[in-house]
């Protein structure tokens, strides 16, 4: 029995049922299988706080405080070039995701413009990014209960969160889409009240606040915007890049709604406000309410030592809490995506065939479970060898993401053509200035691995780790395509003499 997908006139691999598995449109509405199986069950209030949620990662609260201490208030710089970078990126996978839904998303656009081996390479390495950072974020949400029940280790806390999510994610989609529309709401009210706030006590207005509003004088009055030179605005980035890393969720769970057309049109025409008022409005306010080189920054985290300047009691357990969530929804959203790119991967037989098989349900149970065992696997790791094992599994990942956005944008160049040859009344999403600004994205994501080779530590160490991690991934990519061709061939009888 042959288990990889045969191939349509059209170019898409076919499922066993000889269904299009990366056909245009393949979710029926109200919730109906579609031809790869999985069920339209998210709804579009599901969507629009996925495509929202999916750029406040834990990284913003918890990691935005290193960046302030290197870069000053340049940081708003580092924020604002890493922000357009992703705009652009995000801008360029719309335009293929609005054309072409897929659970497989960049990984299977990839496969179509590239090749076999660009699908591949790029699916699985976003894969084992996804698995990497189910550990991260089970450790740390663990940490933080721990925290409040001591009598459970921090070992039975990541269990319990692992499990709890399992069971949602094998539930259904939309028991996924409910439990992330919860999560993010918490995490966009959250921020949306603390520039709010946080603005009123920066320019004085906020009733009984301990800040003595200062205005926008803490910009510029300790050691002015560069204290650390412009050169340091480069070094912001290479810090605040990975906690953009989410944005393209949403294009890979508009594959399971009713109309995924609109919802990743709706995402992509979003992302630019989003942007600007979770990490640039943010951030701003942080650096307004408090010196850059306030101490309490770096002791308590940025969004604490803001919320303590203001006078808002207990403001390290209410910003555990919005971690906490933060936290939960990176992981609820880690294990969809995993899941749903194993899913994808065994569609087009670059993964065991059993991925691709969905339960009555409409959910891939053996991607997911797949997924959660390598996750299982990695925390085990973090507590066994954190400084040896899983410190090379976080760094071989490290720039994946780097990686994944340097990819849809050559992807981008190639798909262009094809869709306007195949389909053009479906580039409703088009790039802006292409394919200038197509070209100009690839040069600074290019530029920006470059910087961190150059810039040394553990930055080098990520990329040099991530691009061996990705050459091995590679080259089992190309050998395996080269048997499948070998295997396909017909054989030649041999001529009678």
């Amino acid at each position: 029995m042959n288990t990889q997908p045969t191939m349509t006139k059209e170019g898409g691999p076919t499922d066993d049922n000889g269904g299009t598995s990366q056909s245009l449109g393949a979710h029926g509405s109200h919730g109906a299988p579609g031809q790869d199986g999985l069920k339209a069950g998210l709804k579009n209030r599901h969507l629009s706080m996925i495509a929202i949620g999916g750029v406040i990662g834990a990284g913003l609260f918890v990691g935005s405080g290193a960046g302030i201490a290197a870069a000053g208030p340049a940081i708003l710089l580092s924020y604002a070039l890493v922000g357009v970078m992703v705009v652009f990126v995000m801008r360029m996978l719309g335009e293929m995701a609005a054309a072409r839904p897929s659970s497989g998303s960049f990984s299977a656009y990839a496969d179509q413009a590239l090749g076999r081996w660009a699908g591949f390479t790029i699916g699985w390495l976003y894969w084992f990014f996804w698995v990497v950072v189910l550990a991260v974020e089970a450790t740390a949400g663990a940490k933080i209960l721990e925290g409040w029940i001591p009598a459970v280790p921090q070992w039975g806390w990541a269990l319990i969160v692992m499990v709890v999510l399992t069971a949602t994610n094998l539930a259904s989609v939309a028991s996924y889409g409910e439990f992330e529309f919860w999560f993010a709401g918490i995490k966009v009210v959250a921020i949306g009240a603390f520039v709010v706030i946080g603005l009123l006590a920066v320019f004085g207005v906020l009733p009984g606040s301990d800040n003595p509003g200062a205005g926008l004088a803490h910009l510029t009055d300790s050691g002015g915007f560069f204290p650390m030179g412009t050169g340091a605005v480069l070094t912001g980035v290479l810090m605040v890049v990975f906690s953009f890393m989410g944005s393209e969720i949403v294009t890979l769970a508009a594959g399971e709604s009713a109309d995924p057309q609109r919802a990743v049109t709706k995402a992509t025409n979003s992302v630019i406000w989003r942007i600007a008022v979770f990490y640039l409005g943010s951030i701003f306010v942080v650096l307004t309410l408090l010196r850059w080189d306030d101490k309490a920054i770096l002791e308590k985290g940025s969004y604490v030592a803001a919320l303590d300047s203001i006078g808002i009691p207990h403001a390290g357990q209410i910003m555990n809490v919005i971690v906490l969530t933060a936290v939960l929804s990176c992981l609820n959203s880690g294990l969809y995506t995993a899941s749903r790119m194993a899913f994808s991967l065994g569609q087009r037989g670059d993964a065991p065939r059993a991925f691709a098989r969905v339960n009555k349900r409409g959910v891939p149970q053996a991607a997911i479970l797949s997924s959660v065992v390598f996750g299982f696997v990695a925390v085990f790791f973090n507590y066994k060898w954190p400084d040896t094992v899983f410190a090379f599994l976080l760094n071989s990942s490290g720039a994946v993401a780097l990686f994944v956005w340097l990819v849809i944008c050559v992807t981008q160049l190639r798909m262009r053509g094809m869709i306007l040859r195949e389909q053009p009344e479906k580039l409703v999403v088009k790039m802006w200035l292409f394919p200038y600004l197509t070209w100009a994205t690839i040069a600074m994501i290019t530029f920006v691995i470059g910087y961190m080779v150059f810039d040394g530590g553990d930055n080098r160490q990520q990329v040099v780790l991530s691009l061996g991690v990705a050459a091995l991934v590679l080259v089992i990519g190309l050998v395996k395509d080269r048997v499948q061709k070998r295997s396909a061939q017909p054989e030649i009888p041999a001529q009678k003499s």
